[in-house]
């Protein structure tokens, strides 16, 4: 039952994930956090940072350690499998009709259209990622007084190098975790 319900929210994020993996994380939040239950928003924003660290899609590497993470081997072909199939399927559809019809005004009236949607679930992640980083917790259940300032600093350094200097994301990435090791372990801050 439990690989059932996996295969189907992963079916559902496959399917809905219109966009990319970014826009994919708010949908697998959704799921396994909310509708689900099988993890707690802590336990998913880690798996979250480290499915973006691990080279290949972000949404199939969510799916590979949500899999693992609650059914084992099992559940990584489960969760991948169901990930994946609804993209298979929409994208050979949608490329031979594509190709078909793409001359056709409309259809480049119809990708227009999604692009504000997409932007939209990017943003959503970002922010849902943003407020677990800086509070630990959801934007409904922020408290004043609970912020997390070493993080607040750190991003709003890396932000500033990032836009100013425009220095290597990679580079950015790996000098907030040497920074936020320092704080930690070093200092530590709390």
């Amino acid at each position: 039952m439990l690989l059932l319900k996996l295969f189907f929210a992963f079916l559902q994020v496959g399917l809905f994930s219109v966009g990319g993996g970014y826009a994919a994380i708010p949908l697998i939040q959704e799921q396994i956090v909310d509708i689900y239950g099988l993890m707690t928003l802590e336990e998913f924003s880690d798996l979250i940072t480290v499915a973006e660290m691990t080279p290949g899609p972000i949404s199939i590497n969510s799916a590979t350690f949500v899999g693992m993470r609650i059914a084992g081997i099992p559940g990584v072909f489960i969760c991948s499998i169901g990930c994946i199939i609804p993209s298979f399927c929409i994208c050979l559809t949608l490329a031979h009709y594509y190709y078909k019809y793409r001359s056709v005004g409309g259809v480049q009236v119809v990708l227009g259209a999604l692009r504000p949607a997409v932007v939209a679930l990017i943003a959503s992640a970002g922010a849902s990622i943003l407020m677990l980083g800086l509070f630990q917790t959801k934007l409904q259940d922020i408290e004043p007084g609970n912020i997390r300032w070493v993080e607040l600093g750190i991003f709003a350094v890396a932000l500033y190098i990032l836009r100013k200097y425009k220095v290597s994301a990679v580079t950015i990435i790996l000098g907030s975790g040497v920074v936020g090791t320092l704080f930690y372990v070093f200092l530590g801050a709390v």
